[in-house]
């Protein structure tokens, strides 16, 4: 209790010292946005010279032309500006970042240290556009849930965040802890780990006794596991299967970290509702994902990051770099493969792999795989809102819905690389980054 308290004062301390975020102003009665050129619903026909009326944190009106305000009401004047929805990333880790300090973190960092670090990285991520994330394991699984409320609140000012909280793993699979001394690894396994069916029923509902709004399974091998085991299945079929009908059983959709062209499969047979990285994945992995009306989340960024560190050298370790110089270059043509077989792609990056706020490079990386640009933005706004199921309150700028709205100078329907530098967020009806 003492250390979550320390947590939440270290965390409001820092947001309030944050030269990028802060707590917004007092809220005016009404906010007048002027969007100089706006796009609704990427996809759609853009417009050209509209107001946006803000109330309550939700979108009252969009008005033709620029409306006199009433009185006492906010003016934000984006008439030189593209003005979209809030982009949703759904695969980040807030809680931590890679680097060379990495293993040693595992082992260093306190709650309270996470608790900062998540608080930051949230801060970066919401500057760079991004009003709603997906947050798929976090080592401090209470203290993401603590994040998640506190944004939710209003206390603090960060992106919704709709969180894992730990990934279920067999034991030695790639959610488990790897590379320690046997007494180390025994205090700092999770207690997401299952082994059997009814072990990983057990895990699953231990996850939404927790507070899970989604949860995620490690399918396969990975890359940053510290162990040279590959990348194949890890858990057998009749687990995916127990872990998959009882997520769903308590309401909870799941997601299963899988590389492996034999996991991936065995858990879409099973029912899992996405993928995450699938860098595997054929023709024939392709027709299941449509047989089984299931979604990719790609996170080409997490494999472009890793294959720069295991070639520059000094942050991964030996297996881990093994892992990374195979899968890494991989992915890419995977996905231009998948987006030609009519695949359902939703955009993820798995930030904290690649670093906070650079999440919008992946939308550069899914362009040069052959996505359109308006592509790409459906499925960071139209897509990532059905993905999570809140396409009634975000994913597209519409009268009734949550006021998350981003703005950039140039126009990212021609050049995506204009969605790098976002000059205005709102998150929830206040101003973030103005």
């Amino acid at each position: 209790m003492r250390s979550t308290l320390f947590s939440t004062a270290l965390a409001t301390m820092a947001i309030l010292a944050s030269p990028q975020l802060s707590f917004a102003q007092p809220a005016s009665p009404t906010t007048y946005i002027y969007a100089g050129k706006l796009i609704a619903e990427p996809g759609s026909p853009p417009a050209t010279a509209k107001t946006l009326i803000i109330r309550d944190g939700k979108i009252e009106a969009i008005k033709d032309g620029y409306v006199a305000p009433q009185a006492g009401a906010k003016i934000v004047d984006l008439k030189s500006k593209t003005v979209l929805p809030g982009l949703i990333d759904s695969h980040v880790h807030l809680l931590s970042e890679l680097s060379p300090r990495s293993v040693l973190n595992q082992v260093t960092k306190e709650e309270s240290d996470l608790a900062l670090d998540g608080l930051v990285n949230a801060q970066k991520t919401l500057a760079a556009g991004f009003t709603t994330v997906v947050d798929l394991g976090a080592d401090g699984h209470h203290t993401i849930f603590a994040l998640r409320d506190q944004f939710a609140s209003g206390r603090l000012l960060g992106p919704r965040i709709l969180a894992a909280g730990a990934a279920i793993s067999p034991t030695g699979g790639h959610g488990d802890i790897h590379g320690f001394r046997e007494d180390v690894m025994h205090v700092l396994g999770p207690q997401s780990v299952c082994n059997g069916v009814d072990d990983c029923r057990r895990a699953v509902r231990e996850q939404v006794k927790a507070g899970a709004n989604i949860i995620k399974v490690t399918a396969t091998g990975g890359v940053l596991s510290n162990t040279a085991s590959g990348l194949g299945q890890q858990f057998f079929d009749d687990e995916l299967k127990a872990i998959a009908d009882t997520a769903h059983l308590l309401g909870k959709n799941v997601t299963a970290h899988a590389h492996g062209k034999e996991g991936i499969e065995a858990a879409l047979r099973a029912g899992f509702d996405s993928i995450e990285h699938s860098s595997y994945a054929d023709e024939a992995t392709f027709a299941l994902y449509k047989a089984k009306n299931a979604c990719m989340v790609p996170t080409v960024l997490a494999g472009a990051t890793v294959t720069d560190m295991a070639r520059a050298g000094g942050t991964l370790t030996g297996a881990q770099a093994a892992k990374a110089l195979t899968v890494g270059p991989l992915m890419l043509n995977m996905l231009a493969r998948a987006r030609k077989a009519g695949v359902c792609i939703v955009f993820g990056t798995d930030s904290g792999v690649s670093r906070h706020g650079d999440n919008a490079r992946e939308l550069e990386l899914m362009v040069e795989a052959g996505f359109t640009p308006v592509e790409a933005l459906r499925s960071a706004t139209v897509g990532g809102a059905a993905h999570v199921g809140l396409s009634d309150q975000i994913g597209t700028l519409a009268v009734g819905k949550a006021a998350d709205i981003i703005a950039v100078s140039g126009d990212p329907l021609v050049n995506i690389s204009a969605i790098r530098k976002v000059d205005f967020v709102m998150a929830a009806g206040r101003i973030a980054k103005d």
